[in-house]
């Protein structure tokens, strides 16, 4: 699978597509995945990573600290949890 270069900037629409197709060839269930889902990830791993949220933010552009920690408390699901170290 080839991803063309362009000097065209990336749009959300873009970015979704090649997701999408990335994940399709993987045999993920594309259709319940978006660009969206990569911000999500990353701010989900950063803050399982210790990261703080204003630096998170820098990186995805929010405006909202609330909207990231959506992401953050979905991270800290298992912090301190009994089976941490095997889940």
């Amino acid at each position: 699978m080839v991803t063309t270069l362009t000097d065209e900037p990336l749009t959300a629409q873009t970015v979704a597509l090649i997701v999408k197709r990335y994940a399709e060839a993987a045999g993920l269930d594309f259709e319940k995945l978006s660009g969206h889902s990569l911000r999500a990830g990353f701010v989900t791993s950063a803050a399982a990573n210790r990261a703080s949220i204003f630096p998170i933010m820098e990186v995805t552009r929010h405006r909202d600290p609330r909207t990231v920690e959506t992401c953050v408390r979905r991270a800290d699901r298992f912090k301190d949890h009994a089976g941490d170290g095997f889940l």
